[in-house]
């Protein structure tokens, strides 16, 4: 991997509990909260310049306002929720260049795996567990922010073990 296993293991105690904060609230509510993708974009704002050289510091969060736009035009024509797309934005920066490829390859890993999970246990009486979750009632909507949060969730955690 890209990702210096040291930056990935600076990033992952405060990353973890906001992409699990997310895919929560996306399961529960159906949106991904401003103030968690504000907490996730700030950690890389403020973790950044102490862990990157400069140069790539900016680069990095040059990546952060492309994916933004990106996503808001993605969210203009319907594609993309707006939470979605916040969320991949803050989360852009945190991603090596390199690294893209494998990203790719694991959020289709994690989007079938959280998709097949989330509609399996809504047909299953472990949905009594969470009734009211807005999650089970949306028909064809999925709760992006559950395969977004575990992919950059395990993302760090593969780059704190396996990093450059």
């Amino acid at each position: 991997m890209a990702i210096p296993a040291t930056t990935a293991l600076w990033f992952l105690p405060f990353v973890l509990p906001l992409c699990l904060y997310v895919a929560y609230t996306d399961m529960a509510q159906m949106r991904i909260t401003n103030q968690a993708v504000i907490a996730l974009a700030l950690v890389f704002i403020l973790m950044g310049p102490f862990l990157f050289p400069f140069e790539t510091y900016l680069w990095r969060l040059l990546a952060g306002v492309i994916v933004l736009v990106l996503g808001i035009m993605l969210n203009a024509v319907g594609t993309m929720g707006a939470g979605d797309a916040k969320f991949l934005a803050a989360g852009a920066p945190y991603v090596a260049l390199g690294d893209l490829r494998l990203l790719m390859a694991l959020f289709m890993a994690v989007l079938l795996a959280a998709a097949i999970t989330h509609r399996g246990i809504a047909r299953t009486p472990l949905r009594r567990l969470a009734p009211d979750w807005e999650s089970w009632n949306r028909g064809k909507k999925f709760p992006m922010g559950l395969a977004l949060g575990a992919t950059l969730a395990a993302y760090l955690a593969l780059g704190a073990v396996y990093g450059a």
